[in-house]
C-alpha cells in the first residue's frame, strides 16, 4: 500500500470561536490540540473558514482513530494584507514560503482572509 494511504481519513470534528485581537485563531489552536491528545487520534487535515457576518472562525479537523496517534499543534501566522482583486501573488507566495520555513514537521496548512484583506495561514504540525 502506498504512503498516501496513511493520509486517508473519514472522521471530522468542528471547532468555532472568535478571532483573537491580532486576528489569529487564538485559543482555538489549543482546543484542537487538546482534542487530538485526549482522544488519541491521528490528525490528517484542517479546514478553516472565517465567517465575517458572525465574526467567528470555524476550524474542522479531519482525523483517523485507527493506527498510531501523535500530538499536534496549530500555528497561525499573519501574512499581511492582500489585494483580493490582484493577479500577481509573487510577494504573498514568498511570504508563505518564509512562514513555512519557520515551522517544523508541517502536516498540512490552510488559510483565511478577513474582509479587510488580512491574509493568515494556519499550519498543523507535529508537536515539538
Amino acid at each position: 500500500m502506498s504512503a498516501i494511504s496513511h493520509q486517508v481519513h473519514d472522521k471530522f470534528k468542528v471547532f468555532m470561536g472568535k478571532l483573537a485581537d491580532d486576528k489569529t485563531i487564538g485559543g482555538l489552536a489549543d482546543e484542537v490540540a487538546a482534542f487530538a491528545s485526549a482522544n488519541k487520534i491521528a490528525a490528517k487535515s484542517i479546514g478553516v473558514e472565517y465567517l465575517e457576518s458572525l465574526q467567528r472562525i470555524v476550524i474542522t479537523l479531519g482525523y483517523s482513530d485507527e493506527g498510531d496517534h501523535y500530538p499536534i499543534r496549530l500555528h497561525c501566522v499573519p501574512m499581511g494584507k492582500i489585494d483580493l482583486l490582484g493577479s500577481d501573488f509573487t510577494a504573498l507566495e514568498s511570504a508563505m514560503s518564509a512562514a513555512s520555513a519557520r515551522q517544523k514537521n508541517i502536516i498540512c496548512h490552510e488559510l483565511y482572509l478577513t474582509a479587510e484583506g488580512d491574509f493568515l495561514m494556519v499550519f498543523m504540525t507535529l508537536a515539538d
